[in-house]
């Protein structure tokens, strides 16, 4: 990292505190845009080890913001599931291509938007939150990101928007901490990246953190939905050229 020049170092930490803000309103959307970055000036594992920490950092303190929203049965449910994929993988020791990660990053919402509506499980349902951990940890570990995809099990649920980003905050939380031990475990964490890099990281995704609240309390549940649908969907659509491009030159 201190191969970096200044400017990259401010554009990560704007996108920093941009992309927490934004997941701290919508529960996702955020996480997308601040992988897509890191991948710019890290290879998969350093990116994926950084972004985890950081992700953790907000998501943790999205929980901490929203504690009293949280469904706590949903969320032990989801670990259980979780920690079963997580040692799946963990035993393949799968590392994923750079243009797999923006090509999965960027298609997904448009696979998801192909579901029928009838298709989309509901979490409050028994037996639905420990599906969603096994699905959701098995797309974070191979597409970097899943905030998008455990979104499809709360979209027909009952959860108003803060019970909805609370709920999800807390299950993100888990997600990045496997994630983290996933990606730092086959390549050490603090070898890839160095430990002063964590600290400034983990303050500025608190500080985008921390503005979300005043946006979402001024948000209705209709409007909530629907800037979610637009912001994901034109991230998706850089990401896919993206990742086209990259195979091109490959």
């Amino acid at each position: 990292m201190g191969s970096l020049t200044f400017g990259s170092l401010t554009l990560i930490a704007v996108t920093i505190v941009g992309s927490s803000f934004i997941s701290g309103i919508f529960g996702m959307a955020g996480g997308m845009v601040l992988l897509g970055v890191l991948l710019l000036f890290f290879d998969v594992v350093t990116g994926m080890v950084l972004f985890s920490t950081i992700q953790l950092a907000a998501n943790g303190w999205r929980a901490v913001l929203w504690w009293r929203f949280v469904r706590w049965p949903i969320f032990w449910v989801y670990v259980v599931g979780a920690f079963l994929a997580f040692l799946g993988m963990r035993a393949i020791a799968f590392v994923p291509d750079k243009a797999v990660v923006y090509l999965c990053l960027g298609a997904l919402p448009f696979l998801i938007e192909m579901l029928p509506a009838a298709a989309h499980p509901n979490i409050e349902r028994r037996g639905v939150p420990f599906i969603t951990g096994v699905l959701t940890t098995l797309v974070q570990l191979v597409a970097g990101v899943g905030g998008l995809f455990l979104d499809i099990f709360f979209q027909k649920s009952s959860l108003d928007r803060k019970t909805t980003v609370a709920t999800k905050a807390v299950t993100q939380t888990f997600a990045h901490l496997l994630r983290l031990l996933y990606f730092g475990s086959l390549a050490g964490a603090a070898d890839v990246v160095p430990l002063w890099a964590h600290a400034p990281a983990i303050a500025l995704a608190i500080v985008g953190t921390s503005l979300a609240p005043y946006v979402l309390e001024r948000l209705t549940d209709v409007g909530f939905r629907q800037w979610t649908r637009w912001i994901i969907f034109a991230i998706s659509v850089v990401y896919l050229a993206r990742g086209a491009w990259l195979l091109y030159q490959a």
